[in-house]
């Protein structure tokens, strides 16, 4: 990510888009707790305040390594973090990287993932210069499908037994969204 030092805050309509810090782990336990949000990410409901301390801990070192950003999405009017959006597995040499995000349930339906994803798409492209962001979803996660088809992203194909997460091989339809189509989109 090519000139990235300080966190950056993005702000939408009805949202800030933050660093995580230790002082969110209550937030994170909260809803990365909840088996219907955690039922397409490919981890175990988190159990304890220990696990969402291992989240952000992820999250401050893909920064600091260079390989990824996860910004905690919050309503402008609260600061509790309801989520995450954000990039991994960042490959600066191919201009590429994978997005994700997942919401508090009680949020759902309700527009806010698709707001803070187009801010963080729009980010990746103006600002880290990628070329192509893709997502990765499980062939049952209808919702997060739509999420991206909305945005734009092209379904390229089928990942079989891609993943071997929380004991089983898990096929992923592999989504991309190059910049010229966001650009189209805009």
């Amino acid at each position: 990510m090519v000139g990235v030092n300080a966190f950056p805050i993005l702000r939408t309509d009805r949202l800030i888009l933050r660093q995580v810090t230790k002082e969110d782990a209550s937030s994170l336990l909260n809803y990365l707790s909840n088996e219907d949000v955690m039922k397409h990410i490919g981890l175990e409901p988190f159990k304890s305040i220990d696990d969402a301390l291992d989240e952000i801990s992820w999250y401050q070192s893909i920064f600091e390594k260079k390989t990824g950003i996860r910004w905690g999405i919050t309503l402008k009017d609260q600061g509790e973090v309801i989520g995450s959006c954000g990039f991994l597995n960042l490959v600066s040499k191919h201009y590429r990287s994978e997005v994700g995000i997942e919401l508090s349930e009680e949020h759902w339906g309700k527009g806010i993932a698709s707001e803070a994803l187009e801010a963080v798409i729009k980010y990746g492209f103006e600002q880290m210069n990628l070329q192509r962001i893709e997502a990765l979803i499980e062939p049952p996660n209808l919702p997060s499908q739509k999420l991206v088809e909305r945005q734009g992203f092209i379904r390229e194909g089928l990942l079989r037994s891609y993943e071997f997460t929380v004991g089983k091989f898990d096929d992923l339809y592999m989504y991309s969204l190059l910049k010229q189509d966001f650009n189209i989109k805009q």
